[in-house]
């Protein structure tokens, strides 16, 4: 089973859940956020998609979904938990040895990426900076956290970065990565209990400009060198999530230089298990305003 959130006939976005026979099911509660979600525990939730499947009120609705995320859930991200990202970082960095140390350090790195109004569903357009000129997506497994701290599923994350702001100093960490679109989601949850090895799932990154193929690399959250609940105990060590929190868990597949996404750009990672998320890239703030409300791709 999958959980989506959709745009209805009436124009209201609503959460519905997708199942295994391919119906959308309806929640009992129209006014359903995928937030309020995240307050139950995970025997609560499991208890309750259960029940939807079972005898939710079946509705006609067609893809692309909404993002996945509402209300006050926020993205945040793991960073350098790969060795592949540890590389990039050094190899993009004026202080290169800051990066070594977090990859072996007991703490991980985390940060706050994105609110729900930044985060870009499936079919819908990221963005790179306006004033970057080297830019990369980073796919990664995200986590979807509720409210006490259980992880109750999985999704798709493209952490879009600026390796060039990064790279001139990393305190510049927040512009390289917090800015109008450069977060995507999706393109649904996949219930924690559906994925019986979060550590052997196949992650595949391909770009496209033109139509043809222009990068392509494939990786496996095998590779991970932190324990997913690790991350989580540290995320929620003190701080706290009454609406839930999605957390990116680093990339394996960074390209390498000199590669930079451009506008036109057709971005799209497959995870094992949870799907395909696809998306365009525009240039600037200005041109994601302007793109098209409906699919890109």
């Amino acid at each position: 089973m999958q959980i989506i959130r959709y745009r209805a006939a009436d124009g209201r976005e609503r959460v519905g859940l997708l199942t295994d026979e391919g119906a959308v099911r309806a929640f009992p509660d129209a006014g359903q956020r995928l937030s309020d979600l995240w307050t139950l525990r995970l025997a609560e939730l499991r208890a309750l998609l259960s029940a939807v499947a079972a005898r939710g009120e079946p509705v006609e609705v067609r893809p692309p979904w909404l993002a996945p995320i509402d209300g006050e859930s926020e993205v945040w991200a793991a960073g350098v938990t790969y060795k592949r990202s540890e590389e990039a970082r050094r190899e993009e960095s004026a202080t290169p040895d800051i990066y070594a140390r977090v990859y072996t350090a007991e703490r991980p790195e985390l940060f706050f990426k994105a609110n729900p109004r930044r985060v870009a569903g499936p079919e819908a357009a990221i963005a790179v900076r306006a004033d970057s000129d080297w830019d990369v997506p980073e796919p990664e497994l995200t986590l979807v956290i509720n409210a006490h701290g259980e992880i109750v599923g999985y999704t798709i994350g493209n952490d879009v970065s600026s390796r060039s702001i990064e790279g001139e100093n990393p305190l510049y960490l927040p512009q390289a990565k917090v800015y109008a679109g450069s977060c995507a989601l999706g393109p649904a949850i996949i219930p924690a209990w559906e994925i019986p090895d979060p550590y052997a799932l196949s992650i595949e990154l391909t770009i496209e400009r033109n139509g043809q193929l222009c990068w392509q690399g494939r990786s496996s959250t095998a590779d991970l060198r932190r324990r997913l609940e690790e991350l989580v105990v540290y995320l929620f060590r003190e701080d706290e999530f009454p609406a839930g929190a999605f957390l990116c868990t680093g990339t394996a597949l960074v390209p390498e230089r000199p590669f930079t996404l451009q506008a036109g750009d057709l971005v799209s990672i497959a995870i094992s298990g949870l799907g395909r998320l696809r998306n365009r890239v525009v240039r600037g703030k200005l041109a994601l305003q302007a793109a098209s409300a409906g699919p890109c791709c």
